[in-house]
């Protein structure tokens, strides 16, 4: 499995997750100028930007260990870039899933406020 659809995968799964568990999905793979978000979702009040990281083992590390200083100011940036081109000012969370692929058995981490805002 390429890289591209084991992220695809991951992203298919955390939707999936999220969903179940009462959030609204408002977009997916969002892009502008600043850069790119996996999920934006929305729960209550708050807007989630979340970062999906997903791996097929840990010899690389863990996925969440992927999402370094970086892709931290590149999502916070393309967040803010969001909130102004929609004209909103919501309460706003930054999180991460970590997806393990592991066969039938994926772990999934849901990270909340894994980036602060």
């Amino acid at each position: 499995m390429s890289n591209i659809e084991t992220g695809k995968m991951g992203e298919t799964l955390a939707v999936k997750f999220l969903k179940r568990s009462g959030y609204k999905i408002l977009e997916r793979n969002y892009r502008n100028k600043v850069g790119e978000i996996d999920i934006i979702a929305k729960v209550g009040d708050c807007i989630v930007f979340v970062e999906v990281k997903t791996r097929l083992s840990d010899a690389f590390g863990y996925p969440v260990e992927a999402v370094n200083a970086i892709k931290k100011q590149k999502i916070k940036g393309t967040a803010l870039l969001y909130m102004k081109t929609f004209k909103t000012e919501p309460m706003v969370r930054f999180d991460v899933i970590s997806i393990m692929i592991n066969g039938k058995e994926n772990q999934i981490q849901h990270i909340k406020d894994a980036i602060e805002g």
